[in-house]
């Protein structure tokens, strides 16, 4: 355990339960965990175990989010861990070009793109509202392994924030998801994305385990509680918590961009 006081373990829990929630209803959890980690974490300790500690923390709450969808949402299982093994496959090589690249340049168009999102989610208020009218055809699940498994993969491992939030609008717009059907198979999704990070981290030393259990505990306890949160309120509520998750990432990404 690092040595950092019991408010502050306090304070990393309480981010832990949120994150897990927002990240359970539409993504983006890691908006809110991973910058309160490197606030928290004493100020020697190296990045990279504020990051490996994030994902120890996110696939727990993740795994409790999607078991939860997959035991009362319609979700096709085999589509997601398709998808998820080529959003595994483009993660890896993305990180592999973010090593050498800089991701400035791409930070003002991510913005651009979430701004769009945002403008055709207002301007469409029927969007992922309607329940899927049967099961996708080859060509859309096809169309989804490409963008939302290697695309938006190969996004997570060069940049990363927002990558649930992403696999949602892909998933509804490729598949004709309603966003509750969407956020479940996003869930099944992040946990293979997140499994192959995790397994990054570990082999490099770059998990600090006790505080990550201790905080994956209430991870999992959000996770859980947003699952089941979405499921009962339904798509027009993901549709607020969506809206208000993308205008927080164009906020983070400008004020990393221009501010930071």
């Amino acid at each position: 355990m690092p040595d950092i006081s019991l408010t502050m373990i306090a304070v990393l829990c309480v981010a832990a339960l949120a994150a897990g929630w927002i990240d359970a209803v539409v993504g983006g959890g890691g908006l809110l965990l991973l910058p309160v980690l490197l606030l928290g974490l004493p100020s020697h300790t190296p990045a990279a175990h504020a990051l490996g500690t994030n994902k120890a923390v996110a696939i727990v709450g993740t795994t409790g989010a999607a078991v939860t969808y997959a035991r009362k949402a319609p979700v096709d299982v085999r589509t997601a861990v398709r998808i998820g093994l080529a959003a595994l496959a483009g993660s890896s090589a993305g990180a592999f070009f973010a090593a050498g690249m800089s991701t400035d340049v791409l930070k003002p168009v991510i913005m651009v793109v979430l701004l769009g999102v945002a403008a055709f989610v207002i301007l469409r208020p029927a969007f992922g509202t309607a329940p899927a009218t049967g099961p996708a055809s080859r060509r859309r699940i096809l169309a989804a392994i490409g963008l939302a498994g290697l695309g938006i993969g190969f996004y997570d491992g060069l940049i990363g924030p927002g990558t649930g939030t992403f696999l949602v609008l892909a998933l509804t717009a490729v598949l004709h998801l309603d966003l509750v059907t969407a956020s479940a198979t996003a869930k099944i999704v992040n946990c293979c994305t997140n499994a192959g990070a995790l397994a990054t981290f570990a082999w490099q030393g770059a998990v600090l385990w006790q505080l990550a259990a201790l905080m994956a505990v209430f991870n999992l306890a959000g996770g859980t509680l947003g699952a089941h949160t979405a499921l009962k309120r339904g798509s027009g509520f993901v549709r607020v918590v969506l809206l208000t998750v993308v205008f927080a990432l164009v906020a983070n990404l400008a004020y990393e961009q221009w501010l930071a």
